[in-house]
C-alpha cells in the first residue's frame, strides 16, 4: 500500500503533553524523538514514553507513528531499540540516525524480524560517510520505509553552510539513492520554522530534486508544506488514468497515449493518488 508522507513532524519524546496537540495537526508523520531532543538524563523516561506511542492505536487521523532512537552504534541506541523489540508493536516505525553503513539496518533488520514483525525502519542520512554509502544503506533491507537528509549535520561534517547551493550535490546524490531503492524521502526541516514563506520555498526546491516530503519543527509549517507536495488537478487526473490502464493490463503492460507504462512510473502516480487521499479524503467536507 502505498502511504502519503509529504510532512513529518518532530517532537520531543519526554514531553507528553506536546503528542496530543502533534497528533491533531495531521502530519503524515509524527515522530517522538529519543535523540537530539531529550537530554541524557530524561533519556530512560523519555524511553517508556515512545514505546508506549509505538503500541498505542492507530491514529484516527492516519497520522504514522515513528520512533527516532539515539544512534545504533551507542549504549543508548541499543537500550531504545531493545526496549521497542522488548514490547512488540505491531506496526510503527523505527527511525534510525547518524547511519553509516548498510551493516546498521541489516542488524536492525534482523533484530525486528526475530521480535517485532510489523515494525519498519527510516534512516537519517547526516554524514559524508552515510552519503558515500547512501545507495548500499537504502538497499540493505525491505522494512525501510523512508530515509531523510539530515543538512544541518551534514553541513557541519562538510564544514559548509546550511544552504541549498552547497547541499546540492548531496541532496541530488540522495535523492538518486531513494529512487534507485524505491523509498520515499523527506527533506531536512527548515530552521527557520515559523517562516511559512522560507518553508514553501525549501519545500518546492526538495519536490523539485525528486523528494517525496520534508520533516518540520512545528506544526506551524506544515501548510505550507503540504500545499507545496500536494499534486495539482492535472498531476491527479493523469495519475488516475495510467493507474487505471495498469491495473486493467491482464500482463502487467500497459500503453497510455501511445506511450508504454512501466512500473516506475506506476508507483510514482499511485504515490500522487496517495497524497491526493490523504489531502482530501473522501469523508471529508
Amino acid at each position: 500500500m502505498t502511504i502519503a508522507r509529504r510532512s513529518l513532524l518532530f517532537a520531543p519524546a519526554n514531553r507528553p503533553e506536546v503528542h496530543a496537540k502533534a497528533l491533531a495537526a495531521g502530519p503524515d508523520i509524527l515522530c517522538l524523538d529519543l535523540e537530539d531532543a531529550v537530554p541524557p538524563a530524561a533519556k530512560a523516561e523519555a524511553r517508556a514514553i515512545a514505546v508506549e506511542f509505538l503500541r498505542a492505536k492507530v491514529s484516527e487521523n492516519g497520522t504514522e507513528r515513528v520512533v527516532r532512537i539515539n544512534c545504533l552504534r551507542g549504549l543508548e541506541g541499543l537500550r531504545d531499540l531493545t526496549a521497542i523489540l522488548e514490547a512488540r508493536p505491531e506496526s510503527g516505525v523505527v527511525f534510525l540516525p547518524k547511519v553509516l553503513e548498510a551493516g546498521e539496518l541489516r542488524l536492525a533488520h534482523d533484530l525486528i524480524a526475530e521480535s517485532a514483525p510489523g515494525l519498519k525502519l527510516a534512516v537519517l542520512i547526516e554524514t559524508a560517510e552515510g552519503l558515500e554509502n547512501a545507495f548500499s544503506i537504502l538497499r540493505a533491507s525491505d522494512r525501510i520505509a523512508f530515509a531523510m537528509f539530515g543538512g544541518v549535520d551534514l553541513a557541519a561534517d562538510l564544514g559548509v553552510a546550511v544552504a541549498h547551493e552547497p547541499l546540492l550535490y548531496a541532496r541530488s546524490r540522495l535523492a538518486h539513492a531513494a529512487a534507485r531503492a524505491g523509498v520515499d524521502l523527506l527533506d531536512v526541516p527548515c530552521l527557520s520554522f515559523r517562516d511559512a514563506d522560507a518553508i514553501a520555498a525549501e519545500a518546492r526546491a526538495a519536490k523539485a530534486l525528486g523528494y517525496t516530503g520534508k520533516a518540520a519543527l512545528h506544526p506551524a509549517g506544515l501548510a505550507a508544506i503540504h500545499a507545496a507536495f500536494d499534486p495539482t488537478e492535472a498531476e491527479i487526473a493523469k495519475a488516475e488514468v495510467i493507474v487505471a490502464a495498469y491495473r486493467a493490463s491482464p500482463n502487467g503492460l500497459a500503453t497510455v497515449d501511445g506511450k508504454l507504462v512501466e512500473k516506475p512510473v506506476v508507483r510514482a502516480m499511485e504515490r500522487i493518488l496517495a497524497v491526493r487521499h490523504r489531502a482530501a479524503p473522501p469523508n471529508r467536507t
